[in-house]
C-alpha cells in the first residue's frame, strides 16, 4: 500500500516502538530522528504546559541538529517534524520515568485497584514553512488489583523505566489488570491519532 504522504515528508523525532508503530499503522512513511534533550531542566507546574514545553523542546533540539547538517535541502516537498511527550499524573503529582526499579514498584503499586491519568502532547512543526502546532490530550486510566508477582516480573523485565510514571497499558502483564481508560489507548501510548492527524494538517 502506497504511504499517505506522497506529498511530504515526515521526521519522527522520539525513539518510543509504540509511536512508531502508531505512525505507521496510521499509514504514514517516515524517518526516525531522537531528540537529546535534558527533560529535568524543563519545570512546568501544571502537566499540561510541561508536555507542551518538553515536546517543543524536542523539536528544538532536533532542529538545530538538522541545521548543522544541512539536512533540510530545498526541497518541493514540505518536510513535517513530529514530536511528542506524555506524562502520568497520580493525585496530582507529575511522574515521568522512574528514577529506580524502587520507585517504579512503588509507581505500579500505587496503581493498584487505584487511577492515574495520563496527560500526552503532539508537537508538530513544518520545517519548510517555519509552521508549528501543538495540543495536549488527557486520558484516566482505571486498574484492577495488581497482583506482586506480576509488579516484579514488570520491574524485572526493565522496559517500564522508561515509561512515564510506568504505566505502560499495552504491555502483555499489565493489559490484563486494566479495568476501564476514559480517552483512547493510543494517547496512553504516546501518539493519539486522531490529534495528530489533526495537526498534520494544519501544520502543512
Amino acid at each position: 500500500m502506497a504511504p499517505k504522504n506522497l506529498s511530504f515528508k515526515i521526521i519522527l523525532g522520539s525513539s518510543s516502538m509504540a509511536r512508531r508503530k502508531i505512525l505507521a499503522d496510521m499509514g504514514y512513511d517516515f524517518t526516525v530522528m531522537t531528540a537529546d534533550i535534558d527533560e529535568k531542566s524543563i519545570r512546568k507546574d501544571n502537566a499540561e504546559e510541561l508536555v507542551v514545553a518538553l515536546a517543543e523542546a524536542k523539536a528544538d533540539a532536533i532542529m538545530s541538529r538538522l541545521e548543522t547538517t544541512d539536512h533540510l535541502e530545498e526541497n518541493t516537498h514540505p518536510t513535517l517534524l513530529i514530536t511528542a511527550d506524555t506524562v502520568a499524573v497520580y493525585q496530582g503529582i507529575i511522574r515521568e520515568k522512574p528514577s529506580s526499579k524502587e520507585e517504579a514498584r512503588q509507581f505500579i503499586k500505587s496503581y493498584s485497584g487505584g487511577q492515574a491519568t495520563v496527560v500526552g502532547s503532539v508537537v508538530v512543526t513544518n520545517l519548510t514553512k517555519g509552521i508549528r502546532k501543538g495540543a495536549w490530550e488527557r486520558s484516566e486510566v482505571y486498574f484492577h488489583e495488581i497482583p506482586d508477582e506480576v509488579i516484579d516480573s514488570l520491574i524485572e523485565e526493565g522496559i517500564i523505566l522508561n515509561v512515564a510514571g510506568g504505566l505502560m497499558l499495552e504491555h502483555p502483564l499489565t493489559l490484563p489488570f486494566v479495568d476501564t481508560v476514559i480517552g483512547t489507548a493510543d494517547h496512553v501510548m504516546g501518539l493519539p491519532r486522531s490529534l495528530t492527524e489533526k495537526l498534520i494538517q494544519e501544520a502543512l
